[in-house]
């Protein structure tokens, strides 16, 4: 679950630049969104929060992390740590939503770093 400030330009992130399937929705305490994202339910509520007091989500990739990273640095998403070595010896990038939220791709050790 992440709190963000403007619930149009998140789920515009999420699903346009990320490309995952998140759609606004209305419910009984207001406007939300939400979207499957394998077995994650992720779900967006709009709501003042500060940067850091949502969880830090990890999206495991079977490889093309350098691919990855040049698409997202295309479409002007901020990367607050490019690809590199992570402890268990695959590859990970961290990125900011438009909230400041913290993301993170993950590739296991050996997987190919171009598709």
């Amino acid at each position: 679950m992440f709190f963000v400030s403007d619930l149009a330009r998140s789920v515009g992130f999420y699903r346009d630049t990320l490309g995952l399937p998140i759609a606004a929705l209305d419910g009984h305490d207001g406007p939300f969104a939400m979207g499957d994202v394998g077995e994650l339910a992720l779900v967006l509520i709009p709501r003042p929060a500060r940067a850091g007091e949502s969880p830090v989500v990890v999206f495991s990739l079977d490889g093309g992390i350098d691919d990855h990273a040049e698409a997202l640095a295309a479409k002007g998403v901020e990367i607050v740590v490019p690809v590199s070595e992570s402890p268990d010896g695959g590859l990970s990038l961290d990125f900011l939503d438009p909230d400041g939220n913290v993301l993170s791709l993950h590739q296991s050790e050996g997987a190919p770093r171009r598709r």
